[in-house]
């Protein structure tokens, strides 16, 4: 086990620095010059010279890049700023804030999103799915079927206005959604983010209803199964004690590949429902041509998908005893 950890997470640096090797030199493929959206629309030539030196703009891109990774371990001393202490992820440019403590004051709405529509989906997606291949055939099964192809077809952008205006608006049965801060008032946090949860997650609930219900009626279709059956086993004990375990891992590897996907929804979930989290930053990053801000928030964000995967492949192990992970 330990060996595999290990294993992964320098894996996992490698996989870091590249992506942010490459976000920072397709970031000045863009004609947009930097330097001068942080100096602003009238900006003489000796000024903008000037907040490129004082940027490290006027150095080569690779020499740049290497002040930028140093710095996260080390820190780093900006003319323009002063000392920037590890881990120093630079200062935007827009607003002249340490990236690092702007990530940090958001990071917990867009993890508290995303973990929050985790439990939703694998709960309700696995469950239903379950129930459905328990009673395969039933109405039961064909009112599940039929609801995850209408929930697969749905988008974000459209659900979550329409269950504002009936939920909030029109019944007043949930608060408007916002973040409050679980350590203040985690009942507060739960049902402020209600509404978020389930939007976010009905297009992977319905996918993940369909992909248990066909997993479970293929491992009820093993030899093993059969043999436990013959041997005097119930249905019910052979349903839940074997099948599950050997549908559950083909289920969390695509769990563990949707992680992306399913930050992705995050952060349009936050724009959809005004929540201040990194997704607002990086789109102000994208507009603002904002490096320092951009760079921060994709490494933070790759390095929480690289991370939940190391999870997820632990988790092999307490579920299917067949899995060795070294």
């Amino acid at each position: 086990m330990t060996s595999f950890l290990v294993r992964r997470v320098v894996g996992a640096l490698v996989i870091l620095i590249f992506i942010s090797l490459i976000t920072f030199y397709l970031f000045y493929a863009v004609p947009r010059d930097p330097a001068r959206a942080f100096c602003g629309k009238i900006c003489p030539p000796e000024t903008l010279e000037l907040v490129r030196h004082n940027l490290g703009m006027d150095k080569p891109l690779f020499v740049q890049y290497w002040l930028w990774l140093s710095a996260i371990f080390v820190g780093r001393d900006f003319t323009q700023f002063g000392p920037c202490p590890a881990p120093c992820l630079g200062y935007s440019f827009a607003t002249q804030e340490p990236v690092f403590n702007a990530i940090v004051d958001r990071f917990p709405v867009t993890l508290s999103l995303t973990l929050g529509a985790s439990v939703v989906i694998l709960s309700f997606g696995i469950l239903t799915g379950m129930l459905a291949a328990w009673k395969v055939g039933q109405p039961l099964d064909k009112i599940a079927s039929s609801s995850s192809v209408i929930g697969a077809s749905l988008q974000i952008y459209f659900v979550g206005p329409l269950v504002v205006f009936l939920l909030v608006d029109t019944l007043g049965l949930l608060p408007r959604p916002s973040y409050v801060p679980f350590t203040e008032d985690p009942l507060t946090w739960f049902v402020h983010l209600l509404i978020p949860w389930v939007v976010l997650s009905i297009i992977f609930t319905a996918n993940y209803t369909r992909m248990t219900r066909s997993q479970m009626l293929e491992q009820l279709a093993e030899d093993y199964v059969r043999t436990a059956r013959a041997k005097g086993m119930s249905g019910r004990s052979v349903f839940f004690r074997f099948a599950w375990r050997g549908a559950m891992i083909p289920i969390i590897t695509i769990f563990g590949v949707d992680l992306a996907t399913l930050l992705g929804g995050a952060i349009i979930t936050e724009q959809t429902f005004t929540l201040h989290g990194i997704g607002e930053l990086a789109v102000r990053a994208v507009q603002n041509t904002d490096l320092p801000m951009l760079l921060g928030v994709t490494v933070v964000g790759a390095a929480a998908i690289v991370i939940l995967n190391i999870v997820v492949d632990v988790l092999y192990a307490f579920i299917d005893p067949r899995v060795r992970l070294n």
